[in-house]
């Protein structure tokens, strides 16, 4: 493709796919040969970078640093400015994603990703990913009428943030269906609130009666289903996705410029570090990138919970999962989500990161199609399938293994051989022997970029009442809230800042404190003047009183009931559609 540059062109971690395009790598998600799409090259940053995008806006930002992954001649520039535009327009804040200062003595900012219109992270990749998706498929559906157009059908299964995300990220989208299943009774109010009262038609929230391994196990099934398969065209909307791990790269670069801007920061002496509380490592990756683009990052601090995978990585260069269960399992609050796992994560306040091999794939008798993220976790352990290296710290592997494992003499496509067969062996380990080490050399090539950082309940609840009491906090009330996630990441900051005092650390908040209530409450309920609905947003404020759209399912039906309802519902959607004279 002569029109596209190497990091405009893309290959798959596993070496059976090179050149794709990035319309391919978007609509297809995970590659034939099952590995992750990644750019033959990490782009380099134009010469007066720093000079030039100081003051852009976020949507401006975002064009500039998407333009090094997207090639005009795929999507012209006036449409990715309109795509762009159209996904940030539903933030709250002008900034999307702005940085406050949490502590300027200690020299802690705080990243602010919940903005969006779920209140978390996802909807910073979710929404653009959403726009995406109708852009290129109102393109391929151009001059094509009633049964001729492409129709999406997307199935996942939730613990509540994925699927809000998702829901809000494709309602109203031209040609696309979704259904997402969720376990009745264990998400919170909040997020089964924001999934179900949400009125598109095209979106169908399914409340299964059982648990989040009986949704994820219909999720598996319908993919694996050739029926299904035959009647619709499948996708899924998660992190195997390469324009999500892309869309996040943007929040990296507009904090360094808002620290810039705060005034203390000096860029040419001062250094800066991002704390991202993680369990997926797909938002710490997006940092990776900005880095390796040549974003001035001292270093990544990855910041676990006590389901720690990637913390004992940084270690020991082992890879390999710790099970907890019964009692040691216990943890958490159901009201903001924490579940019963027989996958053996142990629940915690921070269930969004309850991760025990982070975002992975699995083996079976048949390849698969792609899952979303979390329908894989349960499958692993009751299935006693064979478990792979989660999908976004493959990515990374990829990168190490591309400059650990070549010499000076290969040429560029030797060693991206290299590094795919060296990916191919590392998941041979795990597969065979559950889990795999690295060698002391890859390690260190990864410790040169990262830290790590592994945070309990009890200094989460810590961190939550410490920020709330720190007088330079910024808002109207007493103090700053966290909620339990970005404590982690607080908490993560501020053991750097003294392991490396005069360095500066942003730690992310990836969701806001409203959506994880009980414990917040519990933090702070002593606080003399707390108020929980002081902390509700309008978007949430009588929310749980509106009508709801769900569809309860009996999972005594099996694949057979739920396969027929979602038929059925696509069939009711396109022949709604079809009436309509657009499609004619």
């Amino acid at each position: 493709m002569a029109s596209h540059t190497a990091s405009q062109r893309y290959l798959s971690t596993r070496g059976g796919s090179y050149g794709l395009s990035f319309e391919e790598a978007v609509l297809k998600g995970l590659a034939p040969d099952n590995g992750l799409f990644i750019p033959e090259d990490i782009p380099s940053l134009p010469h007066n970078w720093q000079h030039d995008w100081c003051n852009l806006s976020f949507e401006d930002l975002a064009f500039q640093i998407l333009s090094l992954y997207i090639s005009p001649a795929e999507i012209p520039p006036s449409a990715l400015k309109d795509i762009i535009d159209k996904s940030y327009s539903t933030f709250k804040v002008p900034d999307v994603t702005p940085t406050v200062t949490l502590n300027n003595n200690k020299r802690i900012y705080l990243l602010e990703l919940f903005h969006g219109p779920t209140l978390a992270f996802k909807d910073i990749a979710l929404q653009f990913l959403g726009n995406l998706f109708e852009f290129f498929l109102v393109r391929r559906n151009k001059g094509k009428k009633g049964r001729d157009r492409e129709h999406l059908t997307v199935i996942g299964a939730t613990s509540g943030d994925t699927g809000s995300a998702a829901i809000y990220g494709l309602r109203n989208k031209k040609d696309v269906s979704v259904f997402i299943m969720y376990p009745t009774g264990k998400v919170s109010a909040v997020q089964e609130a924001q999934m179900t009262t949400n009125n598109a038609l095209n979106v169908h929230c399914l409340s299964v009666d059982g648990t989040f391994d009986d949704c994820q196990d219909f999720v598996k099934a319908l993919f694996a289903d050739p029926l299904m398969n035959t009647t619709q065209k499948l996708a899924a909307v998660n992190s195997i996705n390469w324009a999500r791990i892309l869309a996040q790269i943007t929040y990296y670069f507009a904090s360094y410029f808002a620290v810039i801007r705060l005034g203390t920061f000096d860029p040419s002496d001062d250094q800066i570090r991002f704390v991202v509380p993680t369990g997926n490592f797909g938002d710490i990756l997006a940092g990776y990138f900005a880095k390796r683009m040549g974003l001035p990052v001292s270093k990544l601090v990855i910041a676990t919970n006590e389901n720690d995978i990637l913390h004992r990585f940084w270690q020991t260069g082992a890879y390999e999962k710790h099970s907890v269960h019964g009692a040691a399992a216990d943890g958490g609050f159901v009201e903001d989500g924490a579940k019963a796992h027989p996958s053996g994560v142990k629940e915690t306040l921070s269930p969004a990161m309850d991760i025990l091999v982070s975002s992975s794939k699995y083996t079976s008798e048949y390849p698969l199609p792609v899952l979303d993220i979390l329908s894989q976790i349960a499958i692993l352990e009751k299935h006693q399938l064979t478990p792979k290296p989660n999908i976004d710290f493959e990515r990374l592997l990829w990168f190490l293994a591309y400059n650990v494992y070549s010499s000076d003499t290969a040429s560029v496509q030797e060693r991206k051989q290299a590094a795919s067969s060296k990916v191919k062996e590392w998941q041979t380990g795990l597969k065979t022997k559950g889990g795999f080490s690295v060698e002391q050399k890859v390690l260190n090539a990864a410790k040169k970029d990262f830290i790590s950082e592994r945070v309990s309940d009890v200094e989460t609840v810590a961190t939550i009442r410490e920020v709330y009491k720190w007088p330079c906090t910024p808002g109207p009330r007493k103090g700053y809230l966290l909620d339990p996630h970005s404590a982690i990441g607080v908490t993560a900051a501020l053991r750097s800042t003294e392991a490396a005092p005069g360095i500066y650390n942003v730690a992310l908040a990836t969701a806001h404190p409203a959506k994880f209530g009980t414990t917040v409450k519990m933090a702070l309920e002593e606080e003399k003047g707390f108020q929980f609905k002081n902390v509700l947003p309008e978007q949430l404020i009588g929310l749980e009183d509106l009508p709801r759209r769900v569809v309860h399912v009996q999972k005594s039906g099996g694949l057979e009931g739920i396969r027929k309802l979602i038929v059925k519902e696509v069939e009711k959607e396109l022949h709604r559609i079809y009436s309509d004279p657009y499609f004619l």
